[in-house]
């Protein structure tokens, strides 16, 4: 595997950063998976709008035009034998002195991951409502940040079976989110979907999926809801930027016995999609 660190490719051996990086010392970054197909990072503008926004809100000082982030993506591409591909982009605050800083970060670092996308991305999943409750953001709401203990001791409490996904709870008893996806829901036609008050990430997959409903015209509803909400639903399924839309065939031993036409209405959608958009607002005229 070859990397991109701070302006150059490198192997994965030889991909360093310093100790006393506040990104390796107190989780001070954040980062975006990206899916990319035959050479197209998807939604890459809604993506980087989003690691922008919140980069800004940690005081580190880091842009990139998505002509220079294209490039890197292309030459990692080549670098790894890739057309399509597994990104994740992370940007961490940088080197600085033991302690807190409440300065800015203005020599921050920046690695890109990337592997093949897996051979087989999965169309359903079983999910399982996790004990462990879904921490509340640090700040206002919750960024796509390296402190990822709540959702790396989620993954040790399910387990490794690839074929199942954790659901969290609020400590109020509301649900939230998987340990890496969103979660939507379907009752008598209308589409559900737990409320970023909840705590949860706004994935960029779950906006891309609420604007494909408004488009097509789908009702959708997004509040504060039980687990009985969702475990009486017609179809359920969870959302995430690789996988994209994968159907829940149960949720705690509760089958959904419909046939997932919402979902599978969104996928066609997604797929016919993929290799053109750059952000979820050039959808309006595009969709068939």
């Amino acid at each position: 595997m070859f990397v991109y660190v701070n302006g150059q490719i490198v192997s994965k051996e030889k991909a360093t950063i310093s100790a006393f990086d506040h990104g390796y010392m107190y989780g001070l970054g954040l980062f975006e998976t990206i899916r990319v197909d035959n050479g197209h990072p998807f939604l890459l503008d809604d993506h980087f709008q989003r690691l922008q926004n919140g980069l800004t809100s940690l005081g580190i000082n880091w842009s990139m035009k998505r002509e220079e982030i294209v490039e890197v993506i292309q030459a990692l591409l080549q670098a790894n034998e890739l057309e399509s591909a597994y990104v994740r982009w992370n940007v961490a605050a940088g080197s600085n002195d033991l302690g807190f800083y409440t300065g800015e970060y203005t020599n921050p670092t920046t690695i890109v991951f990337m592997k093949p996308l897996p051979s087989q991305i999965a169309s359903e999943k079983d999910a399982t409502i996790l004990s462990i409750k879904r921490n509340t953001p640090e700040g206002e709401f919750r960024l796509k940040s390296h402190h990822y203990l709540n959702n790396v001791l989620a993954k040790r409490e399910l387990g490794d079976a690839s074929n199942v996904e954790g659901i969290f709870l609020t400590e109020a008893g509301f649900v939230a989110e998987g340990i890496v996806s969103n979660l939507f829901w379907v009752k008598d036609g209308v589409v559900f979907t737990p409320s970023v008050k909840t705590g949860i990430l706004d994935g960029i997959t779950r906006q891309l999926v609420l604007s494909l409903l408004e488009q097509k015209g789908i009702p959708y509803r997004i509040g504060f809801f039980r687990p009985d909400d969702v475990m009486s639903a017609d179809e359920a399924f969870i959302t995430n930027s690789i996988q994209e839309v994968v159907s829940l065939t149960s949720l705690n031993g509760q089958s959904y016995r419909g046939e997932h036409l919402v979902a599978r209405e969104l996928r066609r959608l997604i797929a016919f999609n993929r290799e053109r958009l750059w952000s979820r607002s050039e959808l309006n005229g595009g969709i068939t």
